[in-house]
């Protein structure tokens, strides 16, 4: 009695394995096949700490800075190209220490669809911040301007200068990083590469 049951087992085991289209016999689906996943963002690490992404993607807030002749510069006028937005200062040592690469960055990726953003919160404006760029031999870097510190209030600080923003083309925030970063390194053009596609 106990083979009986043991063949009728194999026998309905067997039977749903050919019914549901199981050993190796592959059925069509007729259920559209789902969309490939975005790739995940690339880790990036600064000095002391990591690229934080924004998951809700805000928009760039309204902001005003000027360029190095006193004009002023609409931040809306970058939509179009991946940025990376930089707050820093000549009194800030983090900041001096990682304008060099943020300089190389430009030189590198600079153009069309992406720039880098350096504005300088000094109060004394192009009368520090020209004399730092000629010493430092920053040379890519076009020079933005906010002596009204009105970025440190779009962008409030938690954490002191510098302060890096990576902002997509459509001009929303990816994601930040507080303090310095080797902003030239194949980590972060590898961040910068997965915002601007």
């Amino acid at each position: 009695m106990a083979i009986f049951r043991r063949i009728a087992t194999i026998v309905a085991v067997g039977t749903a394995i050919l019914v549901t289209g199981g050993c190796g016999e592959k059925k069509e689906s007729s259920a559209p096949a789902t969309a490939p996943t975005a790739a995940a963002m690339p880790v990036f690490q600064g000095e002391a700490r990591p690229f934080v992404a924004s998951p809700d993607r805000p928009a760039l807030p309204p902001m005003t800075i000027t360029d190095k002749d006193g004009n002023p510069v609409d931040m809306a006028s970058f939509k179009g190209k991946a940025l990376l937005i930089n707050l820093w200062a000549t009194w800030c040592a983090p900041c001096i220490r990682e304008m060099p690469a943020l300089d190389r960055l430009q030189a590198e990726l600079g153009g069309d669809k992406f720039q880098v953003v350096a504005i300088s919160v000094d109060r004394g404006g192009l009368n520090e911040v020209g004399p730092f760029f000629e010493k430092a031999g920053i040379k890519s870097l076009p020079i933005y301007l906010d002596q009204k510190m009105t970025s440190m209030k779009a962008f409030p600080l938690k954490e002191g200068l510098p302060l890096s923003i990576l902002v997509d083309a459509e001009g929303r925030e990816v994601g930040r990083l507080a303090g310095a970063a080797h902003w030239d390194g194949a980590e972060a053009k590898a961040l910068i590469g997965w915002a601007m596609r």
